[in-house]
């Protein structure tokens, strides 16, 4: 495919901007504000928002809008949040910091963190059912049940229990796939496919962006992995080296550093090949794509 000159980081700008004002006005303070003060700590707290992000660009490329993704790009967003939240508690990987601040059952209490979080997954699927305008019923039917299925125990609690499961064992590399294409794969690859859905993209768009997600959903938990061992917390945002203290197996741990940054650039390579028949429209996805490999946080 012969390749543009893309602007990744005034895209990025522009569409993180877009996000944030949208995820403002969908939580609003108000009562009971204790509980939405904590929902907001999260929400707005930063982050690439590369989930939302790639929901809007796979909505445009298949001839939807902005406007059309956005309830489904800001839900999954809060998903996300929601993830995040209950992952940081003590309960689970007890972590301190995330994006540079306290966590949020650190800065509120667990009890308010637990809460937030649910608000959170549930107003999720509202604000698709309610805000989604222009969209045939089916496929917001559809994209909420695929967002059922990726936060639920087919996608990312299921990777959770697994990954909690497998500390401190010695796991096979499967074992470490099904952990990864679950706790972080399935919420990207219905970020992906979300947004080709609302727009109404044709069942081959839909198989190519499937296998485009599964791609860039390892490549990203395989760089994790990596940078937890190499960046520093004011790098990541959070606690670094909490992987290795707690004995998680990892793709550095199991193959090595230098095999496993090759490993995630075949797989963005593979993901940019099922592009190839979209021509100039798939310019963002392909630099998204490229973005995973060489980020720092």
């Amino acid at each position: 495919m012969t390749q543009t000159v893309f602007d990744l980081q005034g895209y990025l700008r522009e569409r993180q901007a877009r996000v944030e004002a949208a995820l403002d006005l969908f939580v609003p303070l108000q009562y009971p504000e204790p509980l939405y003060e904590a929902m907001r700590y999260s929400l707005l707290g930063g982050g690439k928002r590369l989930r939302p992000i790639l929901c809007l660009a796979t909505c445009e490329m298949s001839g939807g809008s902005v406007e059309l993704a956005m309830p489904t790009a800001c839900a999954i967003e809060m998903v996300h949040t929601m993830s995040l939240i209950h992952d940081d508690l003590p309960a689970m990987d007890n972590d301190e910091y995330r994006r540079g601040r306290l966590t949020n059952h650190k800065q509120f209490s667990e009890a308010r963190a637990i809460l937030a979080g649910d608000a959170l997954l549930a107003y999720a699927f509202q604000l698709i059912a309610e805000r989604t305008i222009g969209v045939a019923a089916e496929r917001v039917v559809d994209v909420m049940g695929r967002l059922g299925r990726a936060a639920s125990a087919t996608g990312l609690v299921g990777g959770q229990v697994v990954d909690l499961d497998s500390e401190g064992q010695k796991i096979s590399l499967p074992t470490l796939e099904y952990i990864h294409a679950h706790k972080t794969g399935a919420l990207l690859e219905v970020s992906v496919v979300s947004g080709a859905v609302l727009a109404g993209a044709t069942p081959e768009t839909v198989q190519r962006l499937t296998r485009y997600s599964r791609c860039i959903g390892l490549a990203f938990q395989i760089v994790d992995d990596i940078l937890d061992i190499t960046a520093t917390r004011e790098e990541l945002g959070k606690t670094a080296g909490k992987d290795v203290r707690a004995q998680k197996a990892t793709y550095p741990s199991l193959l090595g550093r230098e095999q496993s940054q090759q490993k995630a650039e075949l797989l963005i390579t593979e993901a940019i090949e099922e592009l190839s028949l979209f021509g100039k429209r798939a310019l963002p996805l392909i630099a998204l794509a490229q973005f995973i490999t060489c980020r720092r946080n």
